[in-house]
This record gives structure tokens, C-alpha cells and sequence, in this order.
């Protein structure tokens, strides 16, 4: 079951301007659904669990899966890094346009895992580049491991400029996204 608060659903113009012309309209929602597309997959059927839903302007989603290893740069150049040993979850966070389904970049996400009423973790995912769906993730520690938890999801309004006086009127407003009884499963991959 997700619940989501904050703003209410809100549809912003998507038509012609002087800043984006109708074909370009068009190609980033056929970029949307490809996202979205995307998300559903992971979600569904890569991811332990998963879920979407819509909260303003947005249409936010996680996925859950072992703690696992990635890329970082050290040092000007890349090393595999496996996810640490006192990691045992990865969680990750997906936030689309809910005018055109497009990935947004640079916001500003806070995050709660709750078991029981009780906080477990507070987490800022970072941006995860990723071959099939650009995100926001973290590796976690549950203590209590496998269950059954409540994630809490805030987005606050990013501050980055958005172009087009038409079109651009968008993302004002914190948004918080709740999915509760959500099933975990801890581990490396």
C-alpha cells in the first residue's frame, strides 16, 4: 500500500512555446516512457521490492535490493569497490516529471526506513549512474535485517532554473511520498 502527501496532483502545461516547439514536446514524453518503462521494470522485476506513485509534480519510486558494490573515483581514476561489510540493504529512488515520465536530476531527497513505528535509518541518496535507470540510492545497514518497513520520502523543491515561462512553472513545492509494509530483504549481492 503507498500513501502520498504534499502537494496535490497538479498537470503542468505542456504545449507549444517559444522555448520548446511541439516536436520537442513530443520526443521528451517518448523519453518519459522509456523511463518509466524502466522504473517499472527495476521495481518489478529486478529489483526485492519496489513501487511508484504520484505526490505533486512528481511521480516517485524505489526499489530495493541487496547492499551491493560500484564504481568510485579515487584518486582521478575509477575502482570497483564491493558494498561494504556492514552494509546489508541498497535502496533506491527514482523521481520522474509526472508532466512527460523524464528522470529529474539534483534534488535534495531525504529519506526514512521505519520497522514498527520506530526509525531505523535516515539516509540522503546520492545520484547513482546506473546502465538502465539513472537514480538516487545508498547502501544501508538494517539492523533488524529482513522485515517489513515503512520508507518515508522528501523531496524539497529543487533550486535549479527551469526554462520556458509556458512550460517551466513546476517542482515549487516540498512533496512527501510514504510507502508503507514494504518487504526487505538484506544480504550482498
Amino acid at each position: 500500500m503507498t500513501t502520498a502527501t504534499g502537494t496535490p496532483p497538479h498537470q503542468p502545461p505542456a504545449k507549444p512555446s517559444d522555448e520548446a516547439d511541439e516536436n520537442q514536446l513530443k520526443m521528451a514524453a517518448e523519453e518519459g516512457q522509456k523511463y518509466l518503462a524502466s522504473l517499472e521494470y527495476m521495481a518489478t522485476k529486478v529489483a526485492d521490492t519496489g513501487g511508484k506513485t504520484r505526490a505533486g509534480d512528481y511521480i516517485v519510486g524505489f526499489a530495493q535490493e541487496r547492499a551491493e558494490g560500484m564504481y568510485h573515483m579515487k584518486n582521478g581514476k575509477l575502482e570497483w569497490m564491493e558494498a561494504p561489510s556492514d552494509m546489508n540493504c541498497h535502496m533506491e529512488i527514482a523521481v520522474a516529471d509526472a508532466a512527460d515520465n523524464r528522470f529529474i536530476p539534483y534534488l535534495d531527497i531525504d529519506c526514512t526506513l521505519s520497522k514498527d513505528g520506530t526509525v531505523v535509518t535516515s539516509f540522503k541518496p546520492d545520484f547513482l549512474w546506473h546502465p538502465g535507470l539513472y537514480h538516487y540510492g545508498k547502501d544501508l545497514m538494517l539492523p533488524d535485517g529482513d522485515g517489513t518497513y515503512d520508507l518515508k520520502i522528501k523531496i524539497a523543491p529543487p533550486t535549479f532554473p527551469r526554462h520556458d515561462e509556458t512550460n517551466g512553472k513546476r517542482f515549487a513545492e516540498p512533496v512527501e511520498v510514504e510507502f508503507k509494509g514494504i518487504k526487505i530483504t538484506t544480504g550482498h549481492e
